[in-house]
């Protein structure tokens, strides 16, 4: 009796079975949630918020889907949490790990059920990763030296992680844009440079890649609409103070002309900051607060273009492509670093004015304009030009190219196969079950496109015992085909990813044998 009151009353504890049957069945469960995404016949899901507004996303994106969902199981919050380093790390691939992991899971829940210790399944799993790692790394192509076959290989890549996202149809036309935008940053991995905006209207085709810089905003009334040569203070400063702004403060006056007398004051205060301003030799300037009207005309007669609110993000990109810097006080103009472009212009995508910026200092900046027929489509572009980015991006650094469509993982299930049948003990059955984890992806790639899987898989597996083996699952026509003449290609460093995040994941959770919730906190009566 004594025993069962360690816990508080409402606090509960699972053991041994039931514990590990609860996060083997969530990890499954999430597995089996985002399954269906997977491959370029995925389907997408519509993720409903209950808050106000009852926003709607449409997405295929493994980590925006996982992202969203509220989950009490602990073991799917791990599942969740790896799509999510996926996602910052590699950016693509976020599907695949947690369906890999899932699929561990499966397999090892057989074998716990045929009495293996956890702990052999998990020796057997570690062995089975590094020998699927190096049979990836025999196999993989790295054409960093040849510009030309480099290229090719980023736009396939392009191509590959587009067309399993909303932009497969154009998918030629986004690869062009991504692997445009990712070489101009030459080799850097910082995405920031590449600004995307998102435009009601036209369709996804009319999207397009903008060399320099674009501010969604309009060119106040008044003011120069485009400037040559332009000298950019970037600032973050109130320009409103020609009213009373101190909230209850009081002054007392006797009589009318005093008060204008005080205006007078603030109004020359205002004069002589801009004049500060003006003092910089700029000939555009650019705020982040608002802009009064009466600073406003000062600058439009000086020929200044002022533009007012522009949003932090897009005040900070400015400032970072124009290689200038953001200022506050300008009592010492020589301190402050100006930023420079050749032309600032004014133009129109669809019905809104926005101001162009180009010949920028940072010759990596550029734009995208998506166009698109509503929002949730722009939306979901958005998120899959991201991905497409991201991968290119660390292809840039990493530049080792491996095959897609299924070829990698019957690479490595044939390995893994060859290493389970040398390997003497109860660790070969573990080693056994992770080729099967691995040859799921094939089989569930296959089983979204309609195909008859089993058929494919072990077509696809007979194959690759030849040397030197390129086929994989051709989901267009429905049978095994060659990815080298398909061009589909996927970035090793998101394959080495998928591999090892899962089998991470899987160990962690195949690891447990006790789950333990706390009591909830309960609110005392405040009577």
């Amino acid at each position: 009796m004594g025993i069962d009151r360690i816990f508080k009353d409402e606090a509960s504890e699972e053991k041994g079975e039931r514990a590990r049957m609860a996060s083997f069945v969530g990890a499954m469960a999430i597995a089996d949630l985002v399954k269906t995404t997977l491959g370029p016949k995925g389907m997408d899901k519509i993720l409903q918020s209950t808050g106000r507004g009852q926003e709607v996303t449409v997405t295929n994106d493994g980590a925006t889907i996982l992202k969203s969902l509220h989950i009490d199981n602990p073991a799917a919050k791990v599942l969740i949490d790896i799509s999510k380093v996926q996602d910052d790390e590699v950016g693509d691939g976020t599907t695949s790990v947690v369906v890999l992991a899932g699929e561990l899971l499966r397999e090892a829940e057989k074998l716990v059920a045929v009495k293996i210790h956890p702990m052999t399944i998990i020796s057997g799993f570690r062995m089975a990763a590094e020998c699927a790692r190096n049979a990836l790394l025999q196999k993989v192509v790295d054409n960093k030296e040849d510009a030309e076959k480099f290229r090719s290989d980023l736009m396939n890549i392009a191509r590959t992680t587009l067309s399993s996202k909303i932009l497969s149809q154009d998918k030629e036309h986004f690869a062009k844009l991504a692997v445009d935008a990712v070489m101009r940053l030459k080799g850097s991995t910082n995405l920031e440079s590449i600004q995307i905006i998102k435009k009601p209207g036209g369709s996804l085709k009319d999207s397009f890649l903008d060399e320099g810089f674009i501010l969604d905003k309009k060119i106040g009334i008044g003011q120069p609409k485009r400037i040559e040569n332009a000298n950019i203070l970037v600032a973050n400063t109130a320009m409103d103070t020609d009213k009373v702004k101190i909230y209850g403060a009081r002054v007392r006056v006797d009589s009318m002309s005093k008060v204008a007398e005080i205006e007078g004051a603030e109004k020359e205060k205002m004069r002589e900051k801009v004049q500060k301003i003006i003092g910089h030799g700029i000939n555009c300037f650019v705020n982040r607060q608002l802009i009064y009207n009466f600073p406003e005309e000062l600058f439009a007669d000086a020929g200044i273009l002022a533009i007012e609110h522009a949003d932090f993000d897009g005040i900070e990109r400015l400032a970072l492509v124009t290689g200038g810097e953001i200022a506050s006080t300008f009592d010492n103009p020589e301190s402050v670093k100006l930023g420079h472009c050749n032309l600032i212009e004014e133009i129109m995508i669809g019905e809104d004015k926005l101001i162009h910026f180009s010949g920028v200092a940072m010759g990596q900046a550029c734009t995208i304009v998506l166009r698109g027929a509503s929002h949730h489509v722009l939306d979901e572009a958005d998120r899959s030009l991201h991905d497409a980015l991201c991968v290119l991006s660390q292809t840039i650094n990493d530049s080792r190219v491996v095959l897609g469509g299924g070829w990698p993982e019957m690479v490595m299930a044939k390995d893994v196969d060859e290493l389970a049948r040398k390997t003497p003990g109860k660790k070969s059955l573990a080693i056994e079950a992770f080729s099967r984890a691995l040859s799921a992806i094939p089989t569930i790639i296959a089983d979204n496109a309609g195909l008859d899987s089993a058929e494919l898989v072990s077509q696809l597996r007979a194959e690759h015992q030849k040397e030197g083996c390129t086929s994989g699952i051709d989901v267009i026509s429905g049978s095994v085909g060659d990815m080298a003449e398909r061009g589909i290609s996927e970035a090793f460093k998101v394959k080495q990813a998928v591999l090892l995040s899962a089998t991470e994941a899987a160990e962690m959770i195949l690891r447990v044998d006790e789950i333990i919730t706390c009591a909830p906190r309960r609110r005392e009566d405040r009577m």
